[in-house]
């Protein structure tokens, strides 16, 4: 069996991306006229641009699935040509910070897609995901919440594609190939890296898919880079006696044909996978951990309780704060209660900065007790997988 997969971030962001609905229209030509078996979009943010996808695909890719979750959506969807048999959405317990807007990834509800198709008698796991965004390397805040990200799709794929024969996965994983969420992902499912497998590759170098030569980048992001960084993925397994190689990969370079843009701010991946039935199941387990894989784990498990402390200082912060507004408040309570009994009869009451001064106590006491608890609920999940990796150590 031959399989065409084609994924693609397609940075469809109303109001935010550039010259959007002209790239959507583009994409779904690409789709139309190269007819891939399998389409993985991500951030596809608007269901409209999804139903103009849909609409503008229906006679080449019958089958397809919008992926919904948090304030704005996943922007995750699939296009198949053939039946979606089931489908099954994760949300990451972990995703940034509400009060971090200007990023935004705390609102998308970052999740990982499961859709589960069948291809002349081979069960297929399709998954495809988009992880929180770095930002900044250098001084990365948000690697304990995409390490925890990792490890949960990781969890997730071994334990729902055990019934499966061939599991694939495609997404904007937001790291680079050596990171430590990569290496992790990958030692703990056995999948497959499309780039370092294929028996044929052509496009940007090293496989890049954010690269500096596309008008949408930021350049200053890349500056450390000058050839770009790779970090979208199509990844790969066979589960049981099947066998998976890719024959050809490719990236898209510069701009859309017939047109002066890109598709994207990223590079779309087209992999072609071949996959053969053989005599003796393949993808055994074992009992023993490999030792490469064990220190993996653990400095996966060390940058996990960085973000702990990290996170524990944090509500404990806002712990103090949440307390020192509701003594404010009090203290003005008391006061207030005084002036009405006639203890400071002789002084005049300021009303309206002893009103301006309760509003701000409430509105800090209101803003603070929120941030504890959410605070509170990442020291929990980060917590939570520490043990896990402790656990499986």
């Amino acid at each position: 069996l031959q399989l065409r997969i084609f994924n693609l971030n397609c940075w469809a962001i109303r109001y935010l991306s550039k010259r959007r609905q002209e790239r959507v229209q583009l994409i779904g030509d690409k789709l139309r006229w190269e007819g891939f078996d399998l389409a993985l979009l991500q951030e596809v943010w608007s269901e409209q641009d999804y139903s103009d996808l849909k609409a503008k695909l229906a006679s080449s890719y019958p089958f397809s699935h919008y992926f919904r979750s948090g304030v704005i959506g996943s922007g995750l969807c699939v296009f198949s040509k053939f039946p979606i048999l089931d489908t099954l959405l994760y949300q990451y317990s972990l995703n940034g910070y509400p009060y971090m807007l200007q990023h935004g990834d705390w609102f998308c509800g970052k999740s990982v897609g499961l859709l589960i198709i069948k291809i002349s008698g081979i069960l297929f796991n399709v998954y495809v995901t988009h992880l929180h965004a770095e930002y900044c390397r250098e001084k990365d805040a948000y690697l304990p919440h995409r390490l925890v990200q990792a490890w949960e799709l990781a969890q997730f794929i071994r334990h729902t594609s055990k019934a499966a024969d061939v599991v694939l996965l495609g997404g904007d994983l937001n790291m680079h190939p050596e990171d430590v969420g990569i290496r992790l992902l990958r030692g703990w499912t056995g999948l497959q890296d499309a780039f370092t497998e294929a028996e044929c590759f052509e496009g940007c170098e090293d496989g890049c898919t954010l690269v500096p030569s596309n008008c949408f980048t930021v350049k200053a992001e890349l500056l450390p880079f000058p050839l770009g960084i790779r970090i979208d993925y199509i990844l790969y397994k066979a589960v049981s006696n099947f066998t998976v190689k890719c024959q050809e990969l490719k990236t898209t370079k510069g701009t859309a044909p017939g047109v002066d843009i890109p598709f994207s701010d990223h590079e779309a991946m087209m992999a072609t996978l071949h996959i053969h039935r053989q005599g003796q199941p393949g993808g055994a387990t074992t009992t023993t951990m490999d030792p490469k894989l064990v220190d993996v784990v653990t400095e996966a498990r060390m940058e996990v309780e960085v973000g702990l402390r990290a996170a524990r200082r944090q509500r404990y912060w806002r712990g103090r704060m949440a307390v020192l507004a509701l003594l404010l408040l009090l203290l003005q309570a008391a006061a207030a209660l005084g002036t009405l009994v006639g203890l400071g009869a002789g002084q005049p009451f300021p009303k309206l900065s002893f009103s301006l001064l309760a509003f701000l106590a409430t509105g800090v006491l209101l803003l603070a007790t929120t941030l504890h608890l959410f605070h509170t609920m990442e020291v929990k999940m980060l917590q939570g997988t520490e043990e896990q990796m402790r656990r499986v150590l």
